[in-house]
């Protein structure tokens, strides 16, 4: 067996802190649950262009919800580098919970953080109630109950947030593209047994993995050159690429 010591480039990985916020959404049946899901994660796979990196944790079966429904908690992470880091998570939780669980049919939202510091997200979404939202308790939860076209929309009072990791990488090289992917998934698949982990990429899986940095002065990432399959011949010896890998995937790991 090789010395795997001479086939591991220890240099590092991009983990860095992160704050997040974290929320059950319950709906009528996995088809509207899924719908709400894919919305309110939706454009969340890196904070290089999105308002944040997003994803879902679990399922949760209806026997373990507040309101015996089917449910699927998400999470969401902006970088703890932020200056602004408390009110730019505050709207992007603000935005996505307004606009696309509110919006979609059947759908309930409960906080999961009970935290010191905390967003009152409720009162600010109920506003769209325009003056016929009131507060109540259902649930065995305290929270704002919103008169809409389709029925009521219940979210939860306050939503709490809490310090976290983002950005934890590895990559998979492949000697053809199908087998990265392959070792991709299963490791995408791997990390959904953790408990409060996400994976914001889709499928779990990044194919375009970047360093920090670009030579175009308003980049603040690029293509990694020395890693790509494509690049080899043309870099020569400035290729950190071994013999025989002709694709590398990577997953992103997000959580608690």
């Amino acid at each position: 067996m090789p010395d795997l010591r001479q086939l591991v480039d220890d240099t590092y990985a991009e983990g860095f802190r992160s704050i997040y916020g974290e929320v059950l959404l319950t709906g009528r049946d996995r088809r509207w649950l899924g719908h709400a899901v894919a919305a309110v994660t939706g454009h969340a796979s890196s904070t290089i262009l999105c308002d944040c990196e997003s994803g879902m944790v679990r399922w949760v079966d209806a026997s373990q919800t507040p309101d015996n429904r089917p449910g699927c908690i998400v999470q969401f992470h902006v970088p703890r580098f932020r200056k602004d880091r408390r009110e730019h998570l505050e709207k992007v939780m603000l935005a996505r919970i307004s606009q696309n669980a509110l919006t979609c049919p059947t759908i309930r939202c409960f906080n999961l953080l009970d935290t010191e510091d905390y967003f009152k997200l409720g009162r600010k979404i109920a506003l769209f109630g325009d003056g016929h939202q009131f507060r109540a308790v259902r649930y065995g939860q305290r929270g704002w109950v919103i008169p809409i076209l389709g029925g009521e929309f219940f979210l939860t009072r306050r939503f709490g947030f809490q310090d976290g990791v983002m950005g934890g990488n590895l990559w998979f090289f492949g000697a053809t593209e199908d087998a990265a992917i392959e070792a991709a998934e299963k490791a995408a698949i791997a990390v959904e047994q953790i408990p409060n982990t996400i994976t914001p990429f889709p499928g779990g899986v990044a194919a375009s993995g970047s360093k920090a940095g670009s030579r175009y002065s308003f980049m603040i990432a690029s293509t990694y050159a020395e890693y790509c399959p494509t690049l080899r011949a043309k870099l020569g010896e400035q290729s950190k690429l071994p013999q025989g890998v002709q694709s590398v995937m990577e997953i992103i790991v997000n959580g608690r």
